[in-house]
């Protein structure tokens, strides 16, 4: 694998993935919603289903493409698990995952997908397993995020503010800022924006909706119905199954890095969309109580919080993220790596647990 990308966690995501989340925006009737299929570029790339790639022994495999993979194992998520933010497919968690436990992960994440999507998305597929070894749910925000959404859009009685409110959903994307130089305009140009009213679609009164503590409650709820979903679904078979609190920035760190100040400086200067919707969970009191209602909800299904182990890799004090949300090459394996030693995954134990081997691709 080639090395990890130190890039300063401040800097702009890439285009690539600017591009890749708008080009995957088109949403058909009927369908759950995915990524871009056979979407090509040299930071992101999906296969025929839209789902990304990940690399195990210097080959590459997806839901759609899993080779002569027997067994296989399946990280599902959100952008966090998709590697929003990675430099390459190499260098998101599930490939990471491959690369220490020496068995292949499939990325089955896709941007925005609230607990309920992504067992839509696992039903959706499932035939195309074969046996599955491990699920493992890097996951949780987008359900906290969809419930304030959905309170928004509840709660909108004028049909322009409705509809200003429907766009602010279609441009829910989990914190993707732009990043495409802004294109030079003609001086006519300017003067018919200065002359023209402007049209600045209304932010949602957040004030108004119910505390956060409450939309907390509520994702926390449905997480752990979900979960217990998910545990009937695999109980016939030889599955583990592992849900994990992904990790938010003002849960992890009580000081920042570098790098890190700079780029939450600046999103507190423009802050995206998924900021503002869990903007008022920020505190760490209330992500405890988040946790432990998620835990108690799934019992008995193992759950863990991301938040407070990170802390345990030796790369904690390095710039890890490249938003409140996602994380640099660096960031992705320090998670990859907890999660091997939290569930005892590592290579070097596979001698003392009995599972099928992988076949040769």
């Amino acid at each position: 694998m080639t090395p990890i990308d130190d890039t300063p966690p401040g800097s702009p995501l890439s285009q690539d993935y600017q591009r890749f989340v708008q080009r995957g925006s088109r949403r058909a009737p009927q369908m759950l919603y995915v990524h871009e299929r056979g979407y090509r570029s040299g930071t992101i790339n999906t296969d025929a289903l839209g789902l990304r790639y990940s690399h195990c022994a210097g080959k590459r495999f997806s839901v759609a493409e899993r080779g002569g993979a027997a067994r296989v194992n399946v990280l599902v998520g959100g952008s966090t698990a998709m590697g929003i933010g990675a430099s390459s497919d190499e260098h998101t968690v599930a490939s990471y995952l491959s690369q220490l436990t020496g068995e292949v992960w499939l990325s089955l994440a896709g941007c925005g997908l609230n607990a309920t999507q992504e067992l839509l998305m696992f039903l959706t597929h499932q035939h195309r397993f074969g046996q599955i070894g491990h699920v493992v749910l890097l996951s949780g925000l987008n359900t906290l995020a969809q419930e304030t959404l959905g309170e928004v859009l509840a709660g909108s009685q004028d049909p322009q503010r409705a509809q200003a409110y429907q766009d602010f959903l279609n441009r829910f994307n989990e914190g993707v800022q732009a990043t495409a130089p802004a294109r030079r305009e003609s001086l006519w140009q300017r003067l018919g924006q200065a002359l023209a009213p402007r049209r600045v679609p209304p932010w949602p009164d957040i004030e108004a909706l119910s505390s956060p503590d409450k939309r907390l409650i509520r994702a926390a709820d449905s997480i752990g119905r979900t979960l217990r979903q998910w545990d009937r679904l695999l109980a016939d078979g030889h599955t583990t199954l592992t849900f994990i609190l992904q990790p938010l920035l003002p849960w992890c760190r009580e000081t920042l890095p570098g790098g890190e100040q700079a780029m939450l400086a600046a999103l507190e200067r423009q802050p995206s969309n998924f900021d503002r919707l869990i903007g008022g969970a920020f505190d760490s009191q209330l992500h405890m109580a988040f946790f432990r209602r998620i835990k108690s909800q799934a019992e008995p299904i193992p759950c863990y919080d991301m938040n407070c182990m990170l802390g345990s890799s030796p790369a904690f004090t390095q710039d890890l993220f490249v938003d409140r949300l996602h994380f640099n090459d660096l960031g992705n394996n320090a998670l990859a790596k907890v999660i091997t030693a939290k569930l005892g995954l590592a290579q070097e134990n596979h001698a003392l647990r009995k599972v099928s081997p992988i076949k040769p691709a």
